[in-house]
Protein backbone atom coordinates (compact mmCIF):
# COMPACT_ATOMS: atom_id res chain seq x y z
CA UNK A 1 0.00 0.00 0.00
CA UNK A 2 1.30 3.39 -0.93
CA UNK A 3 1.77 5.80 1.93
CA UNK A 4 -0.23 9.01 1.83
CA UNK A 5 2.96 11.02 2.03
CA UNK A 6 6.09 9.50 0.63
CA UNK A 7 9.68 10.31 1.38
CA UNK A 8 12.12 11.20 -1.43
CA UNK A 9 12.60 8.46 -3.97
CA UNK A 10 16.24 7.45 -3.59
CA UNK A 11 16.72 4.42 -1.36
CA UNK A 12 19.47 5.21 1.14
CA UNK A 13 21.02 3.67 4.18
CA UNK A 14 20.06 5.06 7.56
CA UNK A 15 23.27 7.05 7.86
CA UNK A 16 22.85 8.73 4.50
CA UNK A 17 19.16 9.39 5.11
CA UNK A 18 19.89 11.18 8.39
CA UNK A 19 22.41 13.45 6.70
CA UNK A 20 20.03 14.26 3.86
CA UNK A 21 17.05 14.87 6.12
CA UNK A 22 19.07 17.29 8.21
CA UNK A 23 20.13 19.18 5.10
CA UNK A 24 16.82 19.18 3.26
CA UNK A 25 14.11 19.57 5.86
CA UNK A 26 13.02 22.07 8.48
CA UNK A 27 10.02 22.58 10.78
CA UNK A 28 7.46 20.20 12.42
CA UNK A 29 6.85 16.61 11.38
CA UNK A 30 6.10 16.00 7.67
CA UNK A 31 7.07 12.41 6.97
CA UNK A 32 4.28 10.01 7.92
CA UNK A 33 6.57 7.02 8.33
CA UNK A 34 7.89 6.81 11.88
CA UNK A 35 11.05 4.94 12.83
CA UNK A 36 10.71 2.61 15.77
CA UNK A 37 13.56 2.67 18.32
CA UNK A 38 15.74 -0.42 18.45
CA UNK A 39 14.95 -2.84 21.30
CA UNK A 40 16.91 -1.74 24.35
CA UNK A 41 18.84 -4.07 26.63
CA UNK A 42 17.45 -4.42 30.13
CA UNK A 43 18.81 -1.49 32.10
CA UNK A 44 19.59 -1.31 35.82
CA UNK A 45 16.68 -0.22 37.98
CA UNK A 46 18.09 3.27 38.57
CA UNK A 47 18.81 3.97 34.90
CA UNK A 48 16.28 6.21 33.19
CA UNK A 49 14.44 4.85 30.17
CA UNK A 50 15.74 6.15 26.83
CA UNK A 51 13.86 9.11 25.40
CA UNK A 52 11.58 8.54 22.41
CA UNK A 53 13.07 9.59 19.08
CA UNK A 54 12.21 13.10 17.93
CA UNK A 55 9.66 13.36 15.11
CA UNK A 56 10.99 13.80 11.59
CA UNK A 57 11.20 17.45 10.49
CA UNK A 58 8.75 18.86 7.95
CA UNK A 59 9.82 19.90 4.47
CA UNK A 60 9.02 23.52 3.79
CA UNK A 61 6.27 24.02 1.24
CA UNK A 62 7.19 25.77 -2.00
CA UNK A 63 5.40 26.82 -5.18
CA UNK A 64 6.42 24.19 -7.72
CA UNK A 65 7.40 24.99 -11.29
CA UNK A 66 6.97 22.95 -14.45
CA UNK A 67 10.75 22.88 -14.87
CA UNK A 68 11.21 21.38 -11.39
CA UNK A 69 8.74 18.57 -12.06
CA UNK A 70 10.31 17.78 -15.41
CA UNK A 71 13.74 17.73 -13.75
CA UNK A 72 12.52 15.34 -11.05
CA UNK A 73 11.17 13.00 -13.71
CA UNK A 74 14.32 13.22 -15.82
CA UNK A 75 16.64 12.60 -12.86
CA UNK A 76 15.12 9.35 -11.62
CA UNK A 77 17.30 6.95 -13.61
CA UNK A 78 20.43 8.55 -12.19
CA UNK A 79 19.05 8.62 -8.64
CA UNK A 80 17.87 5.01 -8.94
CA UNK A 81 21.36 3.99 -10.03
CA UNK A 82 22.77 5.53 -6.85
CA UNK A 83 20.06 3.87 -4.79
CA UNK A 84 21.11 0.50 -6.17
CA UNK A 85 24.60 1.11 -4.75
CA UNK A 86 23.29 1.55 -1.21
CA UNK A 87 23.25 -1.68 0.84
CA UNK A 88 19.84 -2.59 2.20
CA UNK A 89 21.07 -4.41 5.29
CA UNK A 90 20.36 -2.70 8.65
CA UNK A 91 23.46 -1.02 10.04
CA UNK A 92 25.37 -1.24 6.75
CA UNK A 93 27.56 1.74 5.91
CA UNK A 94 26.64 4.04 3.06
CA UNK A 95 28.95 4.05 0.03
CA UNK A 96 31.75 6.64 0.27
CA UNK A 97 30.67 10.23 -0.44
CA UNK A 98 27.04 9.26 -1.09
CA UNK A 99 25.80 12.74 -0.21
CA UNK A 100 28.30 14.25 -2.63
CA UNK A 101 27.14 11.91 -5.39
CA UNK A 102 23.51 12.82 -4.74
CA UNK A 103 24.41 16.50 -4.89
CA UNK A 104 26.15 15.93 -8.23
CA UNK A 105 23.05 14.28 -9.72
CA UNK A 106 20.79 17.03 -8.39
CA UNK A 107 23.04 19.73 -9.88
CA UNK A 108 23.09 17.90 -13.21
CA UNK A 109 19.33 18.42 -13.43
CA UNK A 110 19.26 22.05 -12.36
CA UNK A 111 18.90 21.85 -8.57
CA UNK A 112 21.28 23.70 -6.27
CA UNK A 113 21.94 20.46 -4.37
CA UNK A 114 20.19 17.30 -3.18
CA UNK A 115 18.56 19.23 -0.33
CA UNK A 116 16.68 21.39 -2.84
CA UNK A 117 15.71 18.32 -4.87
CA UNK A 118 14.40 16.62 -1.70
CA UNK A 119 12.20 19.62 -0.84
CA UNK A 120 10.74 19.67 -4.37
CA UNK A 121 10.16 15.90 -4.25
CA UNK A 122 8.46 16.18 -0.85
CA UNK A 123 6.12 18.87 -2.17
CA UNK A 124 5.23 16.72 -5.18
CA UNK A 125 4.54 13.78 -2.86
CA UNK A 126 2.37 15.95 -0.62
CA UNK A 127 0.13 16.83 -3.57
CA UNK A 128 0.11 13.32 -5.05
CA UNK A 129 -1.12 11.94 -1.75
CA UNK A 130 -4.40 13.79 -2.27
CA UNK A 131 -5.13 12.50 -5.79
CA UNK A 132 -7.77 9.83 -6.33
CA UNK A 133 -5.94 7.26 -8.50
CA UNK A 134 -9.19 6.24 -10.22
CA UNK A 135 -10.43 9.66 -11.28
CA UNK A 136 -6.98 11.32 -11.29
CA UNK A 137 -8.50 14.33 -9.56
CA UNK A 138 -7.44 15.99 -6.32
CA UNK A 139 -9.79 15.12 -3.46
CA UNK A 140 -7.41 15.54 -0.51
CA UNK A 141 -5.35 12.97 1.41
CA UNK A 142 -8.08 12.25 3.99
CA UNK A 143 -10.57 11.30 1.27
CA UNK A 144 -7.99 9.08 -0.42
CA UNK A 145 -7.25 7.29 2.85
CA UNK A 146 -10.93 6.79 3.65
CA UNK A 147 -11.51 5.41 0.16
CA UNK A 148 -8.64 2.97 0.62
CA UNK A 149 -10.03 2.01 4.01
CA UNK A 150 -13.43 1.16 2.51
CA UNK A 151 -11.87 -0.82 -0.34
CA UNK A 152 -9.74 -2.93 2.01
CA UNK A 153 -12.67 -3.56 4.35
CA UNK A 154 -14.73 -4.78 1.37
CA UNK A 155 -11.94 -7.00 0.01
CA UNK A 156 -12.97 -10.62 0.61
CA UNK A 157 -9.82 -12.14 -0.88
CA UNK A 158 -7.21 -10.31 1.18
CA UNK A 159 -5.63 -12.49 3.90
CA UNK A 160 -6.89 -11.56 7.36
CA UNK A 161 -3.44 -10.72 8.71
CA UNK A 162 -2.64 -8.46 5.76
CA UNK A 163 -6.02 -6.77 6.03
CA UNK A 164 -5.56 -6.11 9.74
CA UNK A 165 -2.12 -4.59 9.16
CA UNK A 166 -3.31 -2.45 6.23
CA UNK A 167 -6.31 -1.14 8.15
CA UNK A 168 -4.13 -0.31 11.14
CA UNK A 169 -1.73 1.64 8.93
CA UNK A 170 -4.53 3.65 7.33
CA UNK A 171 -6.21 4.41 10.66
CA UNK A 172 -2.88 5.56 12.05
CA UNK A 173 -2.32 7.78 9.00
CA UNK A 174 -5.77 9.32 9.50
CA UNK A 175 -4.72 10.34 13.03
CA UNK A 176 -1.71 12.26 11.70
CA UNK A 177 -2.82 13.96 8.47
CA UNK A 178 -0.28 15.84 6.34
CA UNK A 179 -0.24 19.64 6.51
CA UNK A 180 -2.68 21.65 4.42
CA UNK A 181 -1.40 22.76 1.04
CA UNK A 182 -0.07 26.30 1.11
CA UNK A 183 0.24 26.58 -2.66
CA UNK A 184 -2.99 25.51 -4.36
CA UNK A 185 -1.43 26.07 -7.79
CA UNK A 186 0.68 22.96 -7.18
CA UNK A 187 -2.46 20.83 -7.60
CA UNK A 188 -3.03 21.77 -11.24
CA UNK A 189 0.68 21.51 -12.01
CA UNK A 190 1.09 18.05 -10.50
CA UNK A 191 -2.20 17.01 -12.09
CA UNK A 192 -0.77 17.72 -15.54
CA UNK A 193 2.04 15.28 -14.85
CA UNK A 194 0.00 12.84 -12.76
CA UNK A 195 0.43 9.80 -15.02
CA UNK A 196 4.20 10.20 -15.31
CA UNK A 197 4.69 10.96 -11.61
CA UNK A 198 2.46 8.09 -10.53
CA UNK A 199 4.29 5.67 -12.83
CA UNK A 200 7.62 6.90 -11.43
CA UNK A 201 6.47 6.23 -7.87
CA UNK A 202 5.22 2.76 -8.72
CA UNK A 203 8.50 1.88 -10.43
CA UNK A 204 10.38 2.99 -7.34
CA UNK A 205 8.21 0.85 -5.05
Amino acid sequence: MRDAVRTPIVALTAAAAVLLAAAALSGPAFAQAKQQPAPAKQAPAKQAAPAAPAPAPEAKQVALTEKQIESVLASQKDFDALGDQAPDKPGAKAPPNMLGKLDDVAKKYGFANYAEYAVVQANIDLVLGGFDPKTKTYVGPEAVLKQSLAEIQADKKMPAADKKEALAEINEALKTPPPALEYKGNIDLVGRYYDKLSAMMQDDE
